[in-house]
């Protein structure tokens, strides 16, 4: 197995659990808090997604899905194109909702886009300095088990909610 193939496999996984968590729920199932603060299963979706999109866009110097397959306009949230939901207060959570098709289909784009990044990278590759403002600098490989790990985090407290629901 290479490097490209577990960056692969890693994002085929956080892909299963988007799909597992968002299957079947209505907009407002999706939307559901626990209370004012929590986050919702539509926020952790689009957030995760974002975090990815945005990191692996950056990381492959393109133009994110978000951005460039006009997922913006269909999500319509009230934000600047550029947020990803780091930093959002209650009220901001709370604005983001959708069907789960929207949600899905979103992410289904950011991980297509993703794996055509990652199939070709290789250990030299993974050892490139992608954001110099921390010390030590973060490399492509340490940028990438970030995002693996917040998106993983992030799907596990959105089936957390679902299970809450009632919904599995």
């Amino acid at each position: 197995m290479t490097s490209a193939d577990l960056l692969v496999d890693a994002f085929g996984r956080i892909r299963e659990e988007v799909a597992g968590v968002v299957d079947g729920l209505s907009p407002e199932q999706l939307a559901f808090r626990v209370r004012d603060p929590a986050n919702s299963i539509a926020w952790l979706v689009w957030h995760l997604t974002r975090i990815q999109d945005d990191h692996v866009a950056d990381a492959a110097d393109r133009e994110q899905v978000w951005t460039a397959d006009g997922w913006a306009e269909r999500f319509a949230l009230p934000f600047a194109a550029a947020a990803t939901g780091y930093g959002h207060r209650p009220a901001q959570v709370a604005e983001v909702t959708a069907t789960a098709e929207l949600l899905l289909g979103y992410h289904e784009a950011v991980h297509a886009r993703t794996v055509d990044f990652v199939r070709r990278l290789n250990g030299p590759s993974l050892a490139r300095v992608v954001d110099e403002s921390w010390n030590p600098p973060v490399t492509l490989g340490v940028r990438l088990v970030s995002v693996i790990s917040d998106d993983l985090q992030h799907v596990g407290q959105a089936t957390y909610v679902r299970g809450l629901l009632g919904g599995g």
